[in-house]
């Protein structure tokens, strides 16, 4: 037996079990709006082309249009301005950084508590005292308990509210910690108060502009173990993409 059949059977046989993190696009699909004096991104929506009809008889078939920032999606350093028009985009991320190891941090109790809790460099120390180091090369899942939320958009942008990172912890992550990005189950990877940090928006102005990925409106984490999960993330190849909708998948031995 070789490694990969080895996965293979293991995923067959329930000994791994794949967990879906993405949420399904749609319509309903929360978005980010701007004030009205920037450009806004496009919600889902499916355009039909054919249903076996007379436009098709055997086929059914859609044109799509979105942004590459509508719900679960991959943000490449090419996103912020800090990263540069020379960045990489999402078509160049290397196919190896789609997969690699999870530290799932759960603070939805304090999230439920605060809807503008931040998380400290404090916080992440003390995990990592009771659960070993971040994984080296690996994603920074950040729990908040969001997900709940997201059945309902107006609940889930919550006026603007909703926890993130502070200004201190991404500026930590992104030129200390060892990993290559980080998730959450939000709107986007920064706070929603996050346009009045001093810098703005400091998890796309720091880890974009050290090269590294964030991935946004994530489910179930709460179904992944603190460590241990290897996460799959695929986000469309466009190339001079800022980033892409993508199909998130973890990777949970159960025992």
């Amino acid at each position: 037996m070789t490694l990969l059949s080895d996965l293979v059977a293991a995923v067959s046989g329930g000994s791994i079990e794949v967990v879906d993190l993405t949420a399904p696009l749609s319509e309903q699909t929360p978005i980010l709006t701007l004030p009205e004096q920037f450009g806004q991104t496009w919600p889902f929506a499916l355009s039909e082309i054919s249903r076996y009809d007379d436009r098709g008889p055997a086929w059914y078939w859609n044109n799509i249009t979105t942004g590459e920032h509508t719900g679960t999606h991959f943000d490449a350093p090419v996103h912020w301005v800090t990263g540069g028009p020379d960045a990489e985009d999402v078509s160049q991320v290397a196919p190896r950084k789609l997969l690699a190891p999870a530290a799932v941090l759960d603070f939805s109790a304090e999230a439920a508590k605060d809807p503008d809790f931040l998380l400290e460099i404090d916080h992440v120390r003390q995990w990592e005292a009771q659960h070993g180091p971040l994984p080296k090369g690996g994603w920074l899942l950040y729990r908040t308990g969001w997900d709940a939320r997201s059945s309902d958009a107006d609940a889930f942008i919550n006026g603007g509210r909703s926890p993130g990172i502070s200004v201190e912890c991404a500026k930590w992550i992104a030129e200390e910690a060892p990993v290559i990005g980080v998730g959450v189950e939000t709107v986007g990877t920064d706070a929603g108060a996050a346009h009045s940090f001093d810098p703005a928006f400091p998890c796309h102005t720091f880890l974009l502009g050290s090269n590294k990925y964030g991935l946004t409106q994530l489910r179930n984490l709460g179904e992944l173990p603190p460590t241990g999960a290897v996460v799959i993330a695929a986000p469309l190849p466009i190339v001079g993409g800022s980033g892409s909708p993508c199909r998130v998948l973890a990777l949970v031995e159960r025992r």
